[in-house]
């Protein structure tokens, strides 16, 4: 495995060092008053630094007199050389406190677009990515985004410019000394700059990556938790965490180590810094081309420089891990949806729920053929039709392209006259109920689970809604009733519970078309009879589509298409494709056997 990878676990080229910084400032510039004032404010403050050297060296020049007629003088050099500190520390707290509204906001709004960002992806991108390392990837941003922000604005930034400021007074001064200087500051960013990018950067890219699969990891087992119980696997999950956490450690500590080396690389450089700059004003003072003044110019600049320095090295390996932290969403905003609104587009209007497919060509990525080549269906409104044939043969396709979850390569899909492609998907989806096999709620009341599809529904509509559905005796047994936490993906509920509550935030909805991942295939008995009256109640007056797994529910359709490799290979009621004794005689004589 490569210790630079060029691309991360989704395939997507890793951004460079400039893209990422690209994007940090274009967060700055959202709000360029507040980065003004920070950014003056810094400024000041490095002239204040600038300054200290020369107020240490009037001072000492000044008390190097005899002292006599010179006091006054010298309280005089005393006064500024202490205010100038008193300056340099009240500038730069106003820095610090116009900068946390700013750091505060744009942290916010980053981490806010990140997830908008990320719900915009489609269907297959979400399929592709582990949820849990995603999550990590967008928490890490935000605190990257704090670091690489702080650590340029007021740390490197002024920084650079102390260092050059004082290097440059000396080189005017002391021609040898300030070149000494010059190349030595060189010497140590170029030395910094280059460690990070081309040493540390490759590990810190190797050990996030692993953190985001720890996350990943995690959240896998956690989510599947009943499956783990099931089969006693707690142990082995617990092997395989460790594994991914030992790689983890194993990275971290070659990060780690690598920032050590470095900072031990860069002290080195410090000591000859330190050791240089003094000795030329030692050897200037012995030829008196030095006075006391001078060298107290000498070691207050180097004792700046020193710090600066110092903290320059610590503040380029933060800078570096925090576009390494940040990179992924950087790149999640660089990324457009892979299916999205077109530009101006309309919301739909619901109707009666006529749905057309108008010649449709459909191929998934990376498959060799097309699924749908040049299909062509319709559905009158208020038809209840159900979608039978094996599995691969097209089935889920045809609702997940009526919710356009995927774009088309060819042909048109109509809905009430209206292409789907053109209108906004918000809009669509909300105009389509849908009842999965298998509903996911969120770990929320009931009550919000219900109107979710509707959040300003009020409580009676709420509650209407559930009896309609044949969930209201349940919830109202339980203790806290519509208050009722029902747990991730709805687990403190049965599955029957679950499709209930799915068909009561479809009814209300009110949405013109229902689409039935065969909500019963999975239930006992009993349950699987409250969910088909409680299913049979939300069909009436809307355009429904069944997604049938077992061919005993679908027996009162008005239409039942046979699908087959991405075509409609017989059509009809359940009676009249029996007597036809074709695929769905052959499907419904081994539903029969099997029963």
């Amino acid at each position: 495995m490569s210790d630079s990878p060029e691309h991360d676990g989704q395939n997507r080229k890793v951004l460079s060092n400039g893209q990422v910084l690209a994007f940090v400032m274009r967060q700055w510039m959202r709000r360029p008053r507040w980065f003004a004032i920070t950014a003056g404010l810094m400024l000041l403050a490095v002239l204040c630094d600038l300054a200290a050297p020369w107020m240490a060296d009037g001072l000492i020049t000044a008390v190097s007199r005899p002292p006599g007629a010179g006091i006054a003088h010298a309280w005089r050099a005393w006064a500024a050389f202490s205010g100038v500190y008193v300056v340099l520390f009240a500038i730069r707290n106003g820095a610090f406190v116009s900068w946390n509204p700013l750091a505060a906001r744009n942290m916010e709004g980053l981490i806010t677009e990140a997830f908008a960002r990320v719900q915009s992806f489609s269907t297959d991108w979400h399929a592709d990515t582990f949820a849990g390392a995603t999550v990590r990837r967008v928490g890490r941003a935000m605190w990257g985004y704090d670091t690489i922000s702080d650590q340029l604005v007021l740390w490197l930034g002024p920084s650079t410019l102390v260092l050059i400021g004082l290097s440059v007074s000396m080189l005017l001064r002391w021609p040898l000394v300030g070149a000494f200087a010059l190349v030595m500051v060189a010497a140590y960013m170029a030395l910094s700059l280059t460690l990070a990018k081309f040493w540390i950067r490759p590990s810190n890219l190797k050990a996030a990556a692993l953190d985001s699969e720890i996350g990943a990891t995690l959240a896998d087992a956690i989510t599947s938790n009943a499956t783990v119980k099931a089969f006693g696997a707690e142990r082995r999950e617990a092997e395989r965490f460790a594994k991914t956490a030992a790689a983890w450690r194993t990275a971290a500590e070659t990060s780690w180590n690598r920032g050590v080396l470095t900072g031990g690389m860069l002290n080195a450089l410090m000591v000859c810094l330190q050791a240089g700059l003094t000795g030329l004003l030692v050897w200037m003072w012995s030829r008196g081309q030095a006075q006391a003044g001078d060298v107290a110019f000498a070691i207050t600049a180097f004792m700046l420089m020193s710090g600066y320095l110092r903290n320059f090295g610590e503040n380029v390996r933060n800078l570096q891990k925090g576009l390494d932290d940040t990179e992924s969403v950087a790149g999640y905003m660089l990324m457009a949806p892979q299916v999205a609104d077109r530009p101006g587009a309309d919301a739909f209007h619901r109707g009666q729920g006529e749905i057309v497919f108008d010649r449709v060509t459909f191929q998934y990525k990376g498959q060799d053929e097309a699924l749908y080549d040049r299909f062509s269906l319709a559905i009158k409104a208020g038809e209840r039709v159900a979608l039978v044939g094996p599995t691969g043969s097209g089935k889920s396709t045809f609702v997940k392209l009526i919710q356009r979850l995927y774009d088309l390569q060819d042909g048109h899909i109509r809905i009430d006259g209206q292409d789907v492609a053109s209108v906004t998907q918000e809009s669509l989806r909300q105009a389509i109920a849908l009842v999965p096999q298998d509903p996911a709620l969120f770990h929320r009341s009931i009550g919000e689970n219900i109107a979710y599809g509707r959040p300003d529904a009020t409580q009676d509509e709420i509650v209407a809604a559930a009896k309609k559905a044949k969930a209201h005796g349940f919830i109202a047994k339980l203790p806290k009733g519509y208050d009722t936490l029902v747990g991730e993906r709805g687990v403190k509920l049965s599955g029957g519970e679950r499709q209930r509550v799915a068909i009561a935030r479809a009814f209300l909805t009110g949405a013109p078309i229902v689409i039935f991942d065969e909500a019963t295939s999975s239930l006992d008995v009993e349950t699987e009879r409250d969910v088909q009256m409680a299913s049979e109640a939300l069909m009436k007056g809307r355009t429904t589509i069944v997604i049938a797994h077992r061919l005993s529910t679908i027996r009162g359709a008005d239409r039942i298409l046979v699908f087959s490799d991405g075509r409609v290979v017989e059509e009809g009621r359940h009676g009249e494709l029996v007597e036809k004794q074709g695929a769905y005689a052959r499907l419904h004589a081994v539903a029969e056997g099997a029963g």
